[in-house]
């Protein structure tokens, strides 16, 4: 099977810095989430706020760098000889795996019936993360039958964590809800290495498979489509999503496709215009749609992809052409580490909260609330990296 694009072997600097930077950012916004006192634009705006704040823009990140990262890991495993069929199961797994983890996530955090379950859910949502590192945890025993039964087993216990999950009025199981964060990042992960193969990697392509999602998005939002379709993208939350993991698709192609002209001054003309049309579109369905996250909005989706289109392109300037790189030393470890860096902060809830554990009330409120939200962001940080040097990683 031939390359789709011609595209750099190897980790990518820029893209790992700014998949680490926004990792940081999630740990700090997430932790603020409990803070009070502080001003609204450090906390996730209200659903008809018609407005976003900086937490509102970390979720778009996360999808903006899964739809850089896209191009490369396809054409790397092209490269190493995967076929079609292979390259297919290589999607589904990861999307899967990440459908499946969002799941339990959400339905550790609402939904369940505590006095029906035969543990508590904290107790189950620990036992949950032990499964996830035994299924997609990277080990490097001799023997791989050591391996293959680590996640039988893993797998095993997901299955008997599902059984014993009581929800609802105590005789209901596990459900999707809104996914999980996970679960909406496998999703649009999904319907957009889709939409890169369908399209051959063609920038045309790739931008009218946009114009698709928005066009999804409106038809789904004003009932304008038979269920038989609908079931696709889920009440229009995956189209939204798919937006901005296809604008960080287009991002990466614009700066990192060697069949394109190689001249850094015609990359970032082509990506200030992809970040004004972006803009430009968000402007213009404004009015219609408003701007909202819980509502996942095309103006929020077009809005924050703009806003990662600009980030990037400081940052690619700043590491690629200027080589300014001893500062993405801090946030390596969470850009090498993401899924243990994104699942650590909720193994560390679950912990505090089944040993009846609290933070203090004054680092839950004002400055010091802000305080400790950047420290906890640097130790969860700095525990990923000692997990690093140990070989603890989890791997999709």
């Amino acid at each position: 099977m031939k390359s789709i694009n011609a595209l750099r072997s190897g980790r990518v600097l820029s893209i790992d810095a700014f998949r680490g930077i926004t990792f940081v950012a999630m740990i700090f916004v997430n932790e603020l989430g409990g803070v009070s006192d502080i001003t609204r634009w450090l906390k996730h705006m209200p659903a008809d706020a018609d407005a976003m704040s900086f937490p509102d823009i970390v979720f778009p990140a996360f999808l903006f760098i899964v739809g850089m990262a896209i191009p490369f890991s396809l054409n790397a495993r092209i490269a190493s000889g995967d076929d079609a069929w292979q390259l297919q199961k290589h999607v589904v797994y990861r999307a899967l795996g990440l459908i499946v983890m969002g799941v339990f996530m959400v339905n550790a955090e609402a939904g369940f019936n505590a006095a029906a379950m035969p543990i508590s859910i904290h107790v189950w949502s620990l036992l949950f993360y032990a499964a996830a590192f035994l299924i997609w945890g990277v080990f490097r025993f001799e023997n791989p039958r050591v391996t293959r039964a680590l996640r039988v087993t893993g797998l095993l216990l997901i299955v008997a964590l599902a059984a014993v999950y009581r929800g609802g009025d105590g005789t209901g199981w596990m459900t999707p809800q809104w996914w999980g964060i996970l679960g909406l990042i496998g999703w649009a992960y999904f319907f957009c290495c889709e939409f890169y193969l369908l399209s051959r990697g063609r920038l045309w392509g790739l931008l009218a498979a946009l114009v698709f999602c928005v066009a999804y998005y409106a038809a789904a939002h004003r009932g304008g489509l038979e269920s038989s379709w609908h079931w696709l993208f889920s009440q229009e939350a995956h189209a939204a999503h798919s937006q901005i993991v296809l604008a960080g698709i287009v991002c990466a192609l614009i700066f990192f496709d060697a069949e394109r002209p190689d001249r850094e001054r015609r990359r970032f003309i082509e990506a200030a215009l992809l970040g004004v049309v972006l803009v430009v579109a968000g402007f213009a369905l404004r009015p219609v749609f408003g701007i909202s996250k819980i509502y996942a909005t095309p103006s929020w989706c077009l809005y924050c992809a703009a806003i990662c289109v600009a980030t990037f392109a400081f940052l690619y300037a700043l590491i690629e052409i200027r080589q300014r790189v001893r500062w993405t030393r801090l946030v390596e470890p969470a850009a090498s580490n993401p899924l243990v860096t994104y699942l650590l902060p909720f193994v560390v809830e679950a912990t505090l909260e089944l040993l009846g554990l609290e933070l203090p009330a004054i680092l839950r409120q004002g400055a010091a609330g802000l305080v400790w939200a950047a420290l906890y962001a640097a130790l969860i940080v700095w525990i990923v990296s000692r997990l690093n040097r140990r070989g603890v990683r989890l791997k999709l």
